[in-house]
């Protein structure tokens, strides 16, 4: 298993059970596993040690015939070894968003709270990406209207 940080493996930021389903190889290049390594050292690192629980990683690199089957943009940041959605044991998705985007430590793109239903802690999920260069530091909260995804700026 290639470490990709101390806590985070290549196996867990590429696993999906939709590929091995449909037979899709969703091995990532030698410069996708670098930004994968780069977005766990600074991003995903940081925030495990905050809270002090491992992540659950539930979506990370997808290739782009695996990215085109569950429905992502064809600039998605997951194609490009940029993002992962994921939660943290005992910590409301909430909670974990705003940590992420209040940190001065933590250098992300996007941190988006999505679907996140106000009362329940643990719906949803956060995604959260990063850039080697060019961070925007944008917060966003995804919500479905109807079958529309729509995205508001900042948290609840």
């Amino acid at each position: 298993m290639t470490g990709l940080s101390k806590h985070f493996a290549l196996a867990e930021l590429t696993r999906s059970s939709l590929a091995v389903r449909r037979g899709i190889d969703n091995t990532p290049d030698a410069q996708t596993i670098d930004r994968l390594r780069a977005l766990c050292v600074e991003v995903l690192e940081p925030v495990r040690r905050h809270f002090g629980r491992p992540l659950r990683i539930s979506s990370g690199y997808r290739c782009a015939e695996l990215n085109a089957l569950v429905g992502g943009a064809p600039d998605s940041q997951h194609a490009r070894g940029e993002a992962a959605d994921f939660e943290v044991d005992d910590a409301s998705n909430l909670a974990v968003a705003r940590f992420i985007a209040e940190s001065t430590e933590i250098a992300f793109d996007q941190v988006i709270l999505e679907f996140h239903v106000p009362g329940d802690p643990r719906s949803g999920w956060v995604h959260v990406s990063h850039r080697v260069a060019g961070n925007r530091r944008q917060v966003l909260t995804a919500s479905r209207d109807g079958g529309a995804i729509r995205y508001a700026p900042g948290l609840p």
